[in-house]
């Protein structure tokens, strides 16, 4: 039997999905994030009468992916979980890869949160959301090298997020000014998040510190405020996208095209290649996707693209199967 709600005895198997997300933000490194609609990661989670975390399969677009528990996201987070909330029974892993690697569009998070969400289900009292956050953070250091949530928060929790803090971790929702939309544009290049982070200056000078901290608390004023201008002002980035650029063919350009056509803001999804803008219209949306699209297709780079408004759900179950 197939169930998203119903009985409170333990399931055979969950099944939970999780958006793709954008992190940065260009505002706000390692702290803000929107998630976006149509492409994402999907876990299943197998009750296992062997004990422990495994993985049964991966598949999707990825399905490279280690199969050791601590080595990949979704078990990571899994492992992390079990060691405060134990089952009398192991988990098995099905994990269906929606979100290219190396893309930038927080594939790592993606598969940590579906499988943490995925998981809950089997606990005798499942946890609110909020309380997964840092155990799907586990799982998204375990590809990145580092504990950051500006990926997972949206995933998780839907919307516009900002990460508050990490001992304990815990993520706010942002308001989105109403009209906001993205264009996200993923072109066909992979760039590892550990080499993008690692290129990063150890050190930021502390009158760059306060300009980016002005710039972010201008784009925090302007969610609140309703302020696209101030939003425009905001949307700058002077500690990763000075440094990360050079890794994206064509990327000046292509911040050149959306601008011109209208976009609020333009940068580089998380750790990239991928790229968003931020505009407020949908016409505006279709227009500035065509014109990134385009200059990538100048520098010989295939793109595919995505637009819409944030999306506000997060990570959600989708199948529940009982059975003995």
């Amino acid at each position: 039997m197939s169930r998203v709600q119903g009985s409170t005895s333990t399931p055979r198997s969950v099944t939970a999905f999780a958006p793709a997300s954008v992190a940065n933000v260009t505002a706000g490194y390692d702290i803000l994030g929107f998630a976006i609609d149509d492409v994402g990661d999907r876990v299943t989670v197998h009750r296992d009468g062997r004990g422990g975390v495994g993985i049964r399969s991966v598949v999707g677009v990825v399905p490279d992916l280690p199969r050791d528990p601590s080595a990949n996201t979704a078990t990571a987070a899994l492992v992390a979980m079990l060691e405060d909330h134990p089952l009398p029974h192991g988990l098995a892993v099905e994990l269906d890869k929606g979100i290219p690697l190396g893309s930038g569009m927080g594939g790592s998070a993606a598969s940590a949160v579906a499988a943490v969400v995925a998981a809950n289900r089997f606990l005798p009292e499942p946890l609110p959301a909020a309380e997964l956050f840092p155990y799907a953070i586990v799982g998204e250091s375990a590809a990145s090298g580092a504990s950051h949530g500006d990926n997972v928060a949206p995933s998780l929790l839907g919307g516009l997020t900002a990460v508050v803090g990490l001992e304990p971790a815990e993520a706010v929702h942002l308001p989105v000014p109403k009209g906001l939309q993205y264009v996200l544009v993923h072109p066909h290049l992979a760039v590892e998040t550990r080499s993008a982070r690692a290129a990063l200056a150890p050190d930021v000078p502390l009158e760059r510190h306060v300009h980016q901290s002005m710039h972010l608390a201008g784009f925090v004023a302007a969610c609140f405020l309703g302020d696209l201008p101030l939003l425009r002002r905001s949307l700058v980035d002077l500690v990763a996208e000075p440094v990360r650029a050079g890794f994206i063919p064509g990327f000046a350009d292509a911040k050149a095209a959306a601008l011109a056509e209208g976009a609020i803001g333009f940068g580089i999804a998380g750790s990239g290649p991928s790229v968003f803008a931020l505009v407020d219209s949908a016409a505006t949306s279709r227009a500035v996707e065509a014109a990134v699209r385009s200059v990538f297709r100048g520098h010989r780079v295939e793109a595919d693209g995505w637009v819409g408004p944030i999306r506000a759900r997060g990570a959600e179950v989708t199948r529940v199967d009982d059975g003995p």
